[in-house]
């Protein structure tokens, strides 16, 4: 299969048969499912050359189905939170499922409990998804088109999509890394870069206060490496209200063309893995609420701050803040953006 390998991974409850396939370039390899488009394993070599599996996941297609920390599945329609789940759009009214509190998160019943449709592409591998008119509140029909490809030490995720009416579209990855292991409990330790100078404010559901505040003397100022731990847990407003990171940074670069995200390294393995998107934002979140997951792979239990996450983004609820860059999709436009994962030699 063009270098990609397949194997059976179970059945869900319903009895649809899931499949893992493998993408490797010869030095790092990558498991994704068919089930929520989901980055089950990544496995990248540390500074003696053994291979560490860094992105927290499941052994089971059951435990997948029941999760709710949507680890390591594709987001869609729209990643991230839309206030009260409610939107206006051309003058119509939209109300969408409510599944975090009073507010919509990560397309609700969304994509990362979807069988998505599978074909490979030289060393690439392709899911596809329709997701129809009316999907969880949402306008238009919408199609949608993933490629997972691995190469030169890099996991690069090419998102696609288009629809049949004005609709809102912000597709990204929720993958939780520790680069120490998957297994290996908080990432405290582990440091981070982020290129943002600015960030989106939050209240205490995580919903954006719409303006954007600069990083410079805060604990979200995180460009130059910095623990994760280092001050997660201080006593500024912004971590307390979601009890620890979980923002949204505005990053440097412009849209539509790749620019350097963020780095992080773990001491403990000497694993680096480096960040780019063509996308406007980042969402950092540190696990501040992993309790209670499903037990993970090799029996690994996940708790709370056992993983982080940078998910590629348009900001958060940015369709009640026009100033902001928009995710609205319109007929005869294409949805177009990568994030590369990239993990340097040691």
């Amino acid at each position: 299969m063009a270098g990609i390998r397949q194997e059976p991974f179970g059945k869900t409850a319903d009895g649809h048969e899931i499949m893992r396939y493998w993408l490797s370039d010869g030095v790092i390899s990558v498991g994704i499912l068919n089930l929520g488009g989901t980055i089950q394993s990544v496995l990248v070599p540390d500074r003696s050359g053994k291979m560490v599996d860094v992105a927290l996941g499941y052994d089971d297609v059951h435990s997948y189905e029941v999760q709710d920390k949507f680890i390591g599945a594709l987001i869609g329609r729209f990643g991230n939170r839309i206030a009260r789940g409610k939107f206006s759009l051309d003058g119509k009214d939209y109300t969408l499922r409510t599944n975090d509190g009073r507010n919509h998160l990560h397309g609700g019943q969304g994509f990362d409990k979807r069988l998505w449709n599978v074909q490979t592409d030289g060393d690439s591998l392709v899911l596809t998804l329709t997701s129809p008119d009316g999907d969880e509140g949402y306008p238009g029909t919408l199609q949608v088109c993933v490629r997972y490809t691995v190469a030169n030490r890099a996991l690069i995720i090419d998102y696609q999509a288009q629809t049949d009416a004005p609709t809102l579209c912000n597709l990204t990855n929720h993958a939780y890394w520790n680069l120490s292991g998957h297994d290996a409990g908080s990432v405290g330790d582990q440091k981070i870069t982020l290129n943002a100078d600015y960030f989106t404010p939050v209240d205490n559901e995580a919903i954006p206060l719409g303006t954007l505040a600069p990083v410079t003397g805060t604990a979200l100022d995180l460009r130059t490496p910095t623990a994760i731990g280092a001050h997660w847990d201080d006593p500024e407003e912004q971590l307390q209200n979601v009890g620890g990171y979980d923002h949204n940074f505005a990053l440097r670069g412009s849209i539509g063309f790749l620019s350097p995200t963020a780095e992080v390294t773990s001491p403990a393995t000497g694993i680096t893995m480096q960040v780019e998107t063509t996308l406007p934002g980042v969402q950092f979140y540190t696990g501040n609420a992993l309790e209670g997951a499903p037990t993970g792979k090799n029996g690994a239990v996940y708790g709370r701050r056992a993983g982080f996450c940078l998910e590629t983004q348009f900001y958060p609820d940015n369709i009640h803040h026009p100033d902001w860059p928009q995710a609205i999709l319109r007929p005869g436009t294409l949805f177009k953006h990568q994030t590369i994962y990239r993990f340097p030699a040691i």
